[in-house]
């Protein structure tokens, strides 16, 4: 009997595993689709160096993470200030604390400094990492500029985040404040870490650089549109429809989904409606 009672309860807990194993299998994850990203252009410096420079040359000790982080990323911070109204050392100071000063394996992999989460609006692609929760999805983009260029629209395009905008732009400590209040982040001390990074490297600095001083150069932008030009004069966009597959366009066009796939830079067979791709 006892044997019996043994056995029974053996096939029980065999039974839920298996059931366990098979919901966690089932359970798919989608990757997402890969987005056009406009490729970045070339900034012009905001003395990022020579601030960096005096800072080390002042304090040995400060983080070598942190000081190549600024020296990097500062020019697209700023450039996102000119276009956003969003301070350069409270872009710069997030993006050093979320991302671990672009060593996180999100920042590495995925492009992704802010720690941005997919949310229902998101089409692109996508990983998954435990945060709040297990197994959270958070966006994956091509290029850094991207995340910080998402990180600015995060910010302008929701009502929460409206009321920053009324504080000067020089005022790092009530904007690390607001974006707490606002409920960026649940870490109660996350407006104190980015107050003390942004004084610690001085980021304020960045704050100051104004937008007849930041000259974009205009080459840049011509080499940018002369690849355009030599990509159109060597085959046409085709715009992706409802119901469209890599397989359906290229039996249309005549050509194979590998030549389609390998011209657009696409890692995965998965194409958005209104994508445009480039077909030879």
């Amino acid at each position: 009997m006892k044997l019996k009672v043994a056995l029974y309860c053996v096939s029980l807990l065999v039974l839920v595993s298996c059931g366990s194993s098979k919901n966690t299998i089932n359970r798919k994850k989608n990757p997402g689709v890969v987005l056009n990203e406009k490729k970045p252009v070339k900034l012009p410096s905001v003395n990022q160096k020579e601030i960096t420079k005096k800072l080390e040359k002042k304090n040995p000790k400060l983080s070598k993470l942190k000081l190549a982080y600024i020296r990097k990323f500062a020019p697209i911070a700023v450039n996102e200030m000119h276009k956003s109204k969003i301070p350069a050392s409270i872009t710069l100071a997030q993006g050093i604390l979320e991302s671990g000063s672009g060593k996180s394996e999100l920042a590495s992999k995925s492009n992704n400094h802010f720690g941005i989460k997919c949310h229902t609006q998101w089409k692109g692609e996508r990983v998954y990492h435990d945060d709040d929760a297990l197994g959270e999805c958070f966006r994956k983009y091509q290029y850094v500029e991207t995340s910080y260029k998402d990180h600015s629209a995060f910010l302008t395009q929701r009502k929460r985040y409206a009321f920053l905008f009324n504080y000067n732009l020089r005022d790092y400590k009530k904007w690390a404040k607001g974006l707490k209040k606002a409920g960026y982040a649940t870490d109660k001390k996350y407006p104190n870490k980015l107050i003390k990074i942004i004084e610690t490297y001085k980021l304020y600095e960045f704050d100051k650089i104004k937008k007849k001083d930041f000259k974009i150069n205009k080459s840049s932008k011509k080499v940018v549109k002369k690849e355009e030009t030599i990509k159109k004069s060597v085959g046409k966009y085709y715009q992706v429809k409802k119901g469209d597959t890599l397989y359906s366009i290229a039996k249309r066009f005549k050509t194979s989904v590998a030549k389609i796939k390998e011209i657009n830079g696409l890692k995965s067979n998965s194409i958005a409606i209104d994508q445009h791709l480039l077909i030879n």
